[in-house]
C-alpha cells in the first residue's frame, strides 16, 4: 500500500491460447481498479517477450499452450526474471500439472473456474512472496505426495539422511504446500533462516527444487 492507505497497482500480463479465455481475462482484470492489464500473449514465447518488454509485477499463466507449454515458460520466468510472479490458471487439476507447475516455479495455481475476487487475490498474494492454490488443487497435490504426507510431524529417530529435527519440520511444510515466507510465519523463523535450511534440505535429500522434495517426503513418509 501507498501512503495514503490505497492498494498498489499491479502490473499483469495474461498468457492464453485461447483469444476468447484471453480476451475475458483482460476484461476481467481490467475492471479491478488495483490491477493494470499490461499486455496479453497467445503463446509462452510471445509470454517472455511481453515480459521482458514490460517487467510486469506478475503473470497470470495458461499451463497448456503452444510453442512453450506453461509449465517450460514458468521455468524460463523464474530463471530471466524471477521478480516476476507466475499464477498458473488452467482447467485441468491433474497430478502432473500442479507437480510440473510447481516445480518450474509458479508461486500460486488456479483452475479456470476462479473467481475474479481469487484471481485478483492469487495475483496480489504471489506478488508478495505467497502461495495462493486453489482448494481442489491443493487436495490433488497433497494426495500426489501420498498418504504419509499431511498427517505428522517426524520425531527426532524418524528422520533419514541426516535430517535435522528443524529441517524435518520444514520438509514436512514444503509438503503441505506452504511457501518460504508461510513457513518463516509458522515457524517463527526469518525467511533467510527458512531459505537456508532449504538449501540443506536440498543438498541432503538430493532434491533439486520443491517438487522433488515433496516426493521424497512421500516416500519417507513425512508429514
Amino acid at each position: 500500500m501507498d501512503g495514503d492507505g490505497a492498494e498498489q497497482v499491479l502490473r499483469i500480463v495474461v498468457a492464453d491460447d485461447q483469444a476468447s479465455v484471453r480476451e475475458g481475462l483482460v476484461a476481467l482484470l481490467g475492471m479491478l481498479p488495483s490491477i493494470e492489464v499490461v499486455g496479453s500473449a497467445a503463446d509462452g514465447e510471445q509470454a517472455l517477450e511481453l515480459v521482458a518488454r514490460e517487467r510486469p509485477d506478475a503473470i497470470l499463466l495458461d499451463l497448456h499452450m503452444p510453442v512453450l507449454d506453461g509449465a517450460e515458460t514458468t521455468r524460463r520466468l523464474a530463471e530471466r526474471h524471477p521478480d516476476v510472479a507466475v499464477v498458473v490458471l488452467t482447467t485441468y487439476d491433474d497430478d502432473e500439472s500442479v507437480l510440473a507447475a510447481l516445480r518450474a516455479g509458479a508461486r500460486s495455481y488456479l483452475t479456470k473456474d476462479a473467481r475474479r475476487a481469487d484471481i485478483a487475490q492469487a495475483l496480489r498474494g504471489a506478488v508478495s512472496g505467497l502461495a495462493v492454490l486453489d482448494p481442489g488443487v491443493q487436495a490433488t497435490l497433497l494426495a500426489a505426495a501420498g498418504p504419509g504426507v499431511g498427517r505428522r510431524i517426524p520425531a527426532r529417530g524418524d528422520l533419514p539422511d541426516g535430517l535435522t529435527q528443524r529441517e524435518g519440520e520444514i520438509l514436512v511444510l514444503i509438503a503441505r504446500g506452504l511457501a518460504n515466507p508461510e513457513i518463516a510465519a509458522e515457524l517463527f523463523l526469518s525467511s533467510h533462516t527458512v531459505k537456508s535450511h532449504i538449501s540443506r534440505i536440498f543438498a541432503k535429500t538430493g532434491s533439486p527444487d520443491r517438487a522433488a522434495a515433496i516426493e521424497y517426503a512421500r516416500r519417507h513418509e513425512l508429514g
